[in-house]
């Protein structure tokens, strides 16, 4: 991870510059390199390299291919322990490049690709014009595979050098070239260490080795170290934004930063946990929320932000999508999952969705917590708060409340209080500073947004029967796989589920996101989960085919029914109220003339006179 901590060296406005002092967690005081002068400036506004980098490697980890990627992992996994020491000298450079068996000069390059970018693609290897050459046959490699799996992965232990000479005389026997034992060796050492106990030593010993101490959480001793994430659906029925009819409930997704208890970012959605809600997630829990929060009109501090180490999940299949694991190793980010069978790895989220839900459940048109907490209670009935305003008062309640209240598991200290500590330091311990600013903002959002492989036809790019298309495509309709040319290109499509109405094509020439419209720019915009209702209806009656042109009719079709439904729904309510007006005036009147022509009793010991005629209400009243 990268701090901005007083002394550092900064890049603002392109100019090198020193920071003296953090004002709060928005600002810095800066000094000139170049002419001493002092500023005041934006945290966010700050870059750790004079030129922005990240484009120039934002996307490759979408196309690189699996073996180029894994390459570019291993190179990382040799510069971590440098990256991980700020006062590295020379000699721990040539330490580190001998026991890897790499070159120092190898070594200080792969550094200066990752510092100027902080990402892993940087590693990726470059095009070469004698790519192929002086490579093993697959026959070579995958005998060679074969007897590290055989031979040397047992718990008698043979060295490898007895590894080479075994696979040098299968070499000889085959009539194929023997590889170099360096080549051995560099096999051998790409072995997970994990596993290379596991099978050489016992399961026993790998456990008692890489297994975490049970108790506190390990590593999570600062913040953005360990974030944990959850799904839980909401205690609370919420309506539509038009008609305000109840919808449903709804999911909300949190990151939790372990060590302090900040809430890190959320996401709350209509659809089930899946790679959306949790891409969505992460890139709020990342990027800063001063736009957020002002976009709410929410005048608070939700200082927290920047990538952290370690994501912690649980092993459900929505934390297993191929969009978050390359996401997380583009930037350098730790994917860890919950050992199964050890609650004590994921208390932190599960406490603060039960503090979550109780206050949840004071809302009109809560759920409870169970059914015979709700008793009769007519939730749907009773339900009052659309989605965005669950999203509005969700996040009054983090900033406002549950930030600034004692928080047991960190000894009744507030979250931020903590946060605040951890950042600035207090009279025992320096601070490690504010995070680095995210560079591009936009990107990293897209590198967490679930993406599609598509091909580029004439009418562009055609992603759930509905066409996209844009001039930026023209070039590349009809494109063939570089490596097939039998076979079509597949581009890659990123999607906002809340917003389907345009999808972003990452250009490999660019390496840029760019976005795509409707081809059709008449159809109105969508969500995902409006298509997938629309589709569904669409498949259950028989012999209707579903096309782009029957979705958007199935659209409409869906808002006139619903529209056509309020006013139903207004036009009895006023029938109903109409008709309670007209009993309660009857009522009234019925009243009155029950009143007004009962006679009086008369007084004692006076007669009545029979003669005097009843007076029947009002017929005094002479009317012209």
């Amino acid at each position: 991870m990268k701090f901005i901590t007083p002394g550092k060296l900064v890049y603002w406005n392109g100019k090198p510059m020193l920071v003296l002092e953090l004002k709060g967690f928005t600002e810095a005081i800066l000094r000139s390199v170049e002419n001493g002068s002092t500023s005041i400036a934006r945290v966010c506004d700050l870059y750790l390299s004079p030129a922005d980098e990240t484009q120039k490697h934002s996307g490759k980890h979408l196309i690189a291919e699996d073996k180029e990627w894994q390459l570019a992992l291993d190179r990382f996994e040799v510069i971590k322990p440098l990256l991980n020491n700020p006062g590295r000298t020379e000699n721990d450079v040539r330490q580190i490049a001998k026991s890897q068996g790499k070159g120092t000069t190898t070594v200080y390059r792969w550094l200066k690709r990752f510092e100027e970018t902080g990402l892993v693609s940087s590693l990726l290897r470059q095009p070469r014009e004698d790519k192929g050459n002086n490579k093993l046959s697959n026959e070579v490699e995958e005998l060679i595979n074969v007897q590290i799996e055989s031979v040397y992965l047992k718990q008698e232990r043979p060295s490898v050098l007895k590894l080479y000479r075994i696979i040098k005389a299968e070499c000889m026997e085959a009539d194929l070239p023997v590889p170099h034992k360096n080549t051995v060796y560099a096999r051998v050492r790409k072995i997970e260490e994990k596993e290379l106990v596991r099978k050489r030593i016992g399961p026993k010993s790998a456990k008692q080795q890489f297994q975490p101490v049970t108790g506190k959480f390990p590593g999570a001793d600062y913040p953005n170290a360990v974030v944990q994430m959850d799904h839980t659906p909401v205690d609370l029925i919420i309506v539509d934004e038009e008609h305000r009819l109840p919808i449903g409930r709804p999911y909300l997704t949190i990151a939790i930063d372990v060590a302090t208890k900040m809430i890190s970012g959320f996401k709350v959605t209509l659809d089930p946990p899946s790679a959306s809600s949790v891409g969505l997630c992460c890139a709020h829990a990342i990027v800063p929320k001063e736009n957020w929060l002002a976009k709410r009109d929410i005048d608070a501090e939700w200082p927290i932000y920047g990538k952290m180490e370690k994501i912690h999940v649980d092993n459900g299949k929505d934390f297993h999508s191929n969009m978050l694991k390359r996401a997380c190793q583009q930037h350098n980010i730790i994917l860890e999952y919950r050992p199964k069978g050890q609650p004590n790895y994921g208390p932190h989220v599960e406490r603060a969705f039960r503090t979550f839900m109780q206050e949840v459940q004071d809302i009109p048109g809560t759920t409870f917590s169970s059914v015979k907490d709700k008793l009769d209670y007519d939730s749907e009935g009773n339900a009052c708060m659309t989605l965005s305003e669950l999203e509005q008062w969700f996040t009054v309640f983090v900033v406002y409340c549950y930030h600034h209240r004692p928080h047991k598991g960190i000894n009744d200290i507030p979250p931020i209080k903590l946060y605040t500590e951890a950042i600035f330091g207090d009279k025992d311990k320096p601070g490690i500073g504010l995070p680095a600013p995210i560079e591009d903002e936009e990107t990293l959002r897209l590198d967490f947004t679930p993406y599609i492989e598509r091909t580029v036809q004439r009418q562009g790019v055609v992603i759930d029967k509905i066409h996209y298309y844009s001039d930026v495509l023209r070039k590349w309709i009809e494109a063939k796989d570089p490596t097939d040319p039998s076979k079509k290109r597949k581009f890659i499509f990123a999607r906002d589920p809340r917003d389907i109405s345009v999808v972003y094509f990452f250009d490999p020439d660019t390496l840029k996101y760019v976005s795509i419209p409707y081809l059709h720019t008449s159809h109105p915009t969508i969500s995902l989960w409006e298509l997938k209702a629309v589709v569904k209806s669409l498949k259950e009656k028989e012999h209707y085919a579903v096309d782009e042109d029957a979705i958007f009719k199935g659209i409409q079709k869906m808002r006139q029914i619903e529209g056509e439904a309020i006013e139903k729904t207004r036009l009895a309510k006023q029938q109903r109220a109409s008709e309670k007006r007209k009993r309660r005036m009857s009522e009234r009147r019925n009243n009155w003339t029950v009143e007004h022509t009962t006679p009086l009793p008369s007084p004692p010991n006076e007669p009545i006179d029979d003669e005097v005629d009843d007076i029947e209400p009002f017929s005094d009243v002479e009317f012209s």
